[in-house]
């Protein structure tokens, strides 16, 4: 694929993960399975305590929050395609590199390097007000004046529809969705300023992808159509869009002004591999995963810093322990996650052909909360396997298995090959309170929720990579 077409592909596969469903009546997993592997994957007991208690009361406690905190506070945001991201894969290779672990690659691929600019909205009528506002990526620029025109507000797409073009054209379109979840609700954010250009409207803006907010925009990425004409997008906040709305409804005129400026380009990134390698099957790879990217605003703590390092810290782990498992157990950072899965989708096109020896892949990309247990795709066989080993954590109110055909993000470019996989599923109730915002900061991460997790993700890797049969697709 392209590098353009990887930019522009439809995003819903970042955001298809919203799909859970609560796993179905598990009977039959008994007759699938057999006992002999059932008691194989109650054995790992032993393994999986030893991974707790060094991770929880021993040499690793809070390690993983105290590494995160100083990768966060020394790099900060790390957007796509600049150089503090670069810097920052440079700690994380050096930082493995100390607790040697020398099997690292570093695969380069062309990735974009969207700079915001001047960003403002003025409401002049029905009265003057300054309307916070982010851009959503790759927006286009306003002209240097920037864009002056009539609001029209819609709750959705069949609102918009029903508009005649008369109705819409020369206007800033307003999307104002009620958030239910977010894979529902970020198509007014992923498609809105396309839809609303295809009825003649100048601007688009967005209530931003949340459920609670205190006047903190939420920025994004949108995909534009390149068959119409790009308008410049952007997210308010949701106290901005009510007021928007209420004047609306009152049927008063409400006139912004949008002046939007940004700049663009491509610059070199990578991938960065990891194999703490098997002892029987060393071509065979367990994956975990996180992005090392983030979006400019925030610090990129929890987005995705946390699924970063508690998949930085499975081999750390495992090789401290000396636990080496019949397989590879392979982590992955992802690069320029945000701004498309560039980096997912360069690694399936270089590795395509070795795509058969990917027993697992995981990847934590909503948060490193609590962890209640895993959201798995693949057969009924592999989501029973994979609900034996849940069993293993009942103790940490950790083993519910989420059955979810499009688990993550990055991964799902790979998952949807028919390789079996999982995302951490945590309780992230809050997590898009800070999602994308400046709210994404340390102050959102707990020490002992990423101990469990960095404990939980580990251990499941090991066993997955450890048990006598690869997990069937």
């Amino acid at each position: 694929m392209s590098f353009s077409a990887r930019i522009f592909v439809t995003l819903f596969i970042i955001f298809a993960s919203e799909a859970k469903f609560l796993p179905k009546s598990r009977n039959g997993c008994r007759a699938l399975l057999g006992d002999t592997l059932i008691k194989e994957i109650a054995s790992y007991k032993n393994v999986k305590n030893e991974i707790f208690k060094y991770v929880l009361d021993g040499d690793f406690k809070h390690k993983t929050y105290d590494e995160l905190a100083k990768f966060v506070d020394t790099f900060g945001a790390r957007p796509s395609g600049s150089q503090v991201l670069e810097d920052s894969i440079d700690h994380m290779i050096q930082l493995t590199r100390e607790e040697e672990l020398n099997d690292i690659v570093t695969e380069e691929l062309e990735v974009p390097h969207w700079i915001r600019g001047t960003e403002k909205v003025t409401m002049l009528e029905p009265r003057i007000k300054e309307i916070d506002v982010l851009g959503l990526g790759r927006s286009v620029n306003t002209p240097p004046e920037g864009i002056t025109a009539e609001v029209v507000i819609v709750k959705n797409f069949e609102e918009l529809s029903n508009l005649s073009n008369k109705d819409v054209d020369g206007k800033i379109v307003v999307y104002d969705p009620i958030f239910t979840t977010y894979g529902e609700t970020v198509v007014y954010r992923s498609q809105g300023a396309s839809k609303a250009a295809a009825k003649g409207a100048v601007a688009s803006l967005v209530r931003s992808i949340t459920p609670f907010s205190i006047n903190t925009p939420h920025t994004g990425s949108q995909n534009y159509d390149d068959n119409i004409k790009k308008i410049p997008a952007g997210a308010i906040s949701l106290e901005d869009a009510d007021l928007l709305r209420r004047f609306y409804d009152r049927g008063e005129k409400i006139i912004l002004n949008i002046t939007m400026s940004s700049t663009y380009e491509t610059k070199t990134s990578r991938n960065t591999i990891i194999d703490l390698k098997g002892t029987d099957h060393p071509e065979k790879l367990v994956i975990v995963s996180g992005h090392i990217d983030s979006w400019d605003v925030g610090q990129g703590a929890m987005d995705d810093g946390g699924g970063l390092f508690v998949s930085w810290a499975a081999p750390v782990i495992l090789k401290r322990l000396n636990l080496r498992p019949k397989r590879t157990v392979r982590s992955i950072f992802w690069t320029a996650e945000e701004l498309g899965l560039i980096g997912a989708y360069a690694y399936e096109e270089k590795h395509r052909n070795e795509s058969h020896n990917i027993n697992f892949i995981m990847e934590s990309d909503e948060g490193t909360f609590a962890p209640l247990g895993l959201a798995v795709a693949g057969t009924q066989e592999a989501r029973c396997i994979i609900a034996e080993i849940l069993k293993l954590f009942k103790s940490i109110n950790a083993s519910t298995l989420v059955e979810d055909d499009s688990p993550g993000s990055d991964i799902n470019v790979i998952i949807k090959n028919g390789i079996p996989g999982a995302s951490l599923h945590n309780a992230n109730e809050r997590y898009f309170w800070f999602h994308h915002t400046e709210g994404d900061t340390m102050n959102v991460e707990d020490p002992d929720e990423l101990d469990l997790c960095a404990a939980f993700w580990t251990a499941v890797a090991y066993i997955i990579a450890d048990i006598s049969i690869d997990i069937p697709r």
